[in-house]
C-alpha cells in the first residue's frame, strides 16, 4: 500500500530507515522502503546495511544527479499507489507516524498529505541559528496555519498517490527551492490537499552562510520558472511584495534603501540574532536585482 522513498547525500540515513522499519515492523498492511542515495562519497558503507533489514532496499548512483531527479527515480521504482517522501535529515516525532499515515490513506479522498515539520526546542550552535530561527517561524506551523495556504507543501514529510506526484514532478534538473514550483504544479492540478498533525523534526541545519546562498539560489530558480513560464508570477510571498512595489511604483527606491543597509543585514544573518525581517528584504532586494537584469 505504502510506499517510503528517500533521496540521501552525505548523510547516515541508516538510524532513520531502521526506526521507520521498526514503526511497520508491526503493521500487517504492505509497506516498502527505498533509498537512493545519490553518488555520496560519505557513510555509503554504513547505509549498505539498510540492505538487511526487512522491506528496505539500498541503492547507490554512481554520478550525481541531485535530489528531485532523485525522487523521480524513487518514484518510479515504487510498487504502491501511495509515496511517502522523507528527505534522510529528519525524525518521525511520534512512535505512530506511519500508522497514522496508513490511518489516513485509508480514509482520504485527498491526492497530498502533508504532515508538518518541527525543530528541536534546544537552540543550535550559533554557526546554524539562522536555519533554526527560520524553519521554527516559517516552516513549523500549526494544520490550521497550514490550511489556510493549502498548496504551500514542505517534501521533507510529503504523502502523495504516485500519479499524482509523476504529473506534478515535471522538472528533475538539480535547481533549489524547487518546492515552491511543486506546490504550484499542485494548485494547477487541483490536486486535493490534506494538512494533518504528523510531523518530522528536521535535524540536518546548514550552516548560516550555506542557508544565505541557497536562499538566494531558490530566488534564482523563481525567476529563471517565471521567464520559462513554469511558475506564476504572484505565487511567493517574494513574488507578491514586488508586484506591491511596483504598482506604488517604489521599487527603485526600496532597492537603493536595502542596497545601503546590506553589509550590516549579511553581518545579522551570521549573528546569534538573526533578523527575518531583514532577510525577507534582502530576499526581495536580490529578486528585484535579478528581475532587472531580466529587463535590461
Amino acid at each position: 500500500m505504502l510506499s517510503i522513498l528517500i533521496p540521501t547525500y552525505n548523510y547516515k540515513v541508516y538510524d532513520l530507515v531502521h526506526e521507520l522499519q521498526s514503526q511497520i515492523e508491526a503493521l500487517s498492511i504492505p509497506v516498502e522502503i527505498i533509498v537512493i542515495d545519490d553518488c555520496s562519497k560519505h557513510f555509503r558503507t554504513e547505509n549498505e546495511r539498510i540492505n538487511k533489514l526487512p522491506q528496505s532496499v539500498y541503492t547507490f548512483s554512481e554520478k550525481n544527479n541531485g535530489r528531485t531527479a532523485t525522487r523521480s527515480k524513487l518514484a518510479h521504482a515504487a510498487a504502491f499507489p501511495w509515496l511517502l517522501f522523507l528527505d534522510a535529515d529528519i525524525r518521525p516525532k511520534h512512535p505512530s507516524f506511519i500508522k497514522d499515515y496508513l490511518s489516513y490513506i485509508q480514509n482520504t479522498t485527498n491526492d497530498v498529505v502533508f504532515g508538518g515539520i518541527s525543530y528541536q526546542d534546544k537552540k543550535p550552535a550559533p554557526d546554524q541559528l539562522l536555519r533554526w530561527v527560520y524553519g521554527r517561524e516559517r516552516e513549523a506551523k500549526s494544520v490550521e496555519d497550514r490550511e489556510k495556504s493549502p498548496y504551500f507543501i514542505i517534501s521533507q514529510n510529503l504523502l502523495i498517490k504516485k500519479e499524482t506526484f509523476l504529473a506534478a514532478n515535471t522538472v528533475t534538473e538539480n535547481y533549489y527551492g524547487l518546492d515552491n514550483f511543486f506546490s504550484n504544479q499542485l494548485k494547477h492540478q487541483n490536486a486535493k490537499v490534506g494538512h494533518i498533525d504528523n510531523p518530522v523534526i528536521h535535524l540536518g541545519l546548514e550552516s548560516n552562510s550555506a542557508f544565505v546562498t541557497k536562499a538566494l539560489k531558490a530566488v534564482e530558480t523563481t525567476v529563471i520558472f517565471e521567464e520559462k513560464g513554469l511558475m506564476d508570477s504572484a505565487e511567493r510571498p517574494l513574488q507578491k511584495s514586488y508586484l506591491k512595489l511596483k504598482s506604488l511604483g517604489l521599487v527603485a527606491v526600496f532597492n537603493y534603501t536595502v542596497s545601503k543597509f546590506k553589509p550590516t543585514m549579511e553581518r545579522n544573518f551570521l549573528s546569534g540574532k538573526p533578523n527575518l525581517f531583514w532577510f525577507d528584504l534582502y530576499r526581495l532586494s536580490y529578486y528585484i536585482d535579478l528581475k532587472n537584469r531580466k529587463d535590461a
